[in-house]
């Protein structure tokens, strides 16, 4: 065969695999496991009209959580009810009553007491989050030790929003605790990432908002490299905090098919939905 033939044959066999991929993508299952459904999203977005959206977009599992924690036991009774037209929940305690507990439940004794009437009632719940704190004091109070000492005890998992000097102090307080990172740190550099999640095995990282793993459409060389050494520990997420995330959640699905066309099929299917449901198979 000549060079040139040669070199046709390729070029066919490249299109052949970008034109495939992204139907591969598009195939996948959806673990979103940074999903809020607070008091403001419930009028404009009513549930059936989320669960629509996430047939439409092939979310097969939802951790959900919301503000006050209302919008997640809607979601988990919807799923109850209707399990066909539903994904599965998994629900998370999310330790505000509204907006104001985020600056302060870190040091509120009132915030313990709101976890534990939760798990009370019971409906499955598999963690206790998202919460946001920040610095290694904030996150160091004997509230927040007495919370990682609950989860530990309990089994629960942490959905933690926070920098690095209050992870440091959570895996202080118990090194056992198991922590989804919010964000994975959010502005923290793969290179660094690859060493937290190799100092911390409980430690998982969630990629919502975590635009810089693409530069122009094409996954960087440093994310790559990090999702191949380490693809049982990422899960993506959509982070509806405000509404305008609700009405835009086709588009973040979507950015992350487009960007899970490029890793090697096994990566992908792992951090698109296998480690969620690894990590929170049912019960």
């Amino acid at each position: 065969m000549t060079l040139s033939r040669l070199a046709l044959v390729a070029a066919c066999a490249l299109i052949g695999a970008l034109v495939s991929r992204p139907s591969l993508a598009q195939a996948l299952p959806i673990f979103d496991a940074h999903l809020h459904y607070n008091d403001e999203a419930r009028e404009p977005f009513p549930v059936p009209s989320v669960l629509a959206l996430f047939r439409e977009h092939g979310v097969r599992t939802i951790l959900a959580t919301s503000r006050p924690n209302d919008g997640t036991r809607a979601l988990a009774a919807a799923a109850h009810a209707a399990p066909a037209a539903a994904p599965r929940v998994v629900p998370f305690i999310r330790p505000y009553r509204n907006h104001a507990d985020r600056a302060t439940w870190f040091r509120d004794p009132a915030i313990y007491a709101l976890i534990e009437s939760e798990l009370e009632r019971d409906i499955g719940w598999r963690g206790i989050g998202e919460f946001h704190v920040f610095g290694a004091a904030d996150a160091g109070t004997p509230q927040v030790k007495r919370i990682v000492d609950l989860a530990v005890s309990r089994g629960l998992w942490l959905h933690a929003h926070c920098d690095e000097a209050a992870l440091e102090a959570l895996y202080r307080h118990d090194p056992r605790v198991q922590i989804v990172w919010a964000h994975s740190g959010f502005t923290v550099a793969p290179a660094r990432l690859r060493e937290w999640l190799e100092r911390h095995p409980t430690l998982v990282g969630e990629l919502s908002y975590r635009y810089d793993v693409t530069s122009d459409g094409r996954m960087t060389d440093a994310w790559r490299e990090l999702f191949v050494r380490h693809p049982g520990r990422f899960l993506l997420g959509s982070d509806t905090w405000i509404n305008d995330r609700w009405s835009r959640y086709g588009e973040i699905v979507a950015i992350y098919r487009s960007w899970l066309a490029q890793l090697p099929r096994d990566v992908a299917e792992a951090i698109a939905h296998g480690n969620g449901e690894r990590l929170f198979p049912r019960r």
